[in-house]
């Protein structure tokens, strides 16, 4: 499960689109983020929030992620929850900053694959050097 996740994770670390390919579902994606317009949904969700994303990640370098045990999993069939306390570190406009926060996943197995479905993006914590 963790697959699709990690994928995410590298398209925001790096901005490379090709970490995309099938980590999200066909249909039925929202994305809840912490950046204008909040949620992203419809069949256009993944592209319009990867777009933004990079705007939004305008002056972030050295970007690293870190992954918590993940908390109140549970699976109903084809689909999965659980939220990942998560941890960004890298640098912006040269200082070094730290983010902590919450990420809550609905996954949905397809073609065998776990993809994302939803997501949630919650920070907890900033801090700037």
């Amino acid at each position: 499960m963790m697959a699709a996740v990690e994928k995410v994770a590298r398209f925001m670390a790096t901005g490379d689109e090709a970490h995309l390919e099938q980590a999200f579902a066909d249909s039925n994606v929202a994305i809840i983020e912490n950046f204008t317009p909040y949620v992203f949904q419809g069949p256009d969700a993944v592209q319009h929030w990867a777009r933004l994303f990079k705007d939004h990640a305008a002056g972030l370098a050295n970007l690293q992620v870190s992954f918590g045990e993940a908390h109140d999993f549970s699976v109903d069939g084809e689909l999965a929850y659980f939220s990942l306390p998560t941890t960004w570190t890298g640098t912006t406009k040269g200082r070094k900053f730290s983010e902590d926060g919450g990420w809550a996943f609905v996954l949905v197995r397809h073609g065998g694959k776990w993809c994302v479905q939803n997501y949630g993006w919650a920070v907890t914590r900033y801090s700037l050097e």
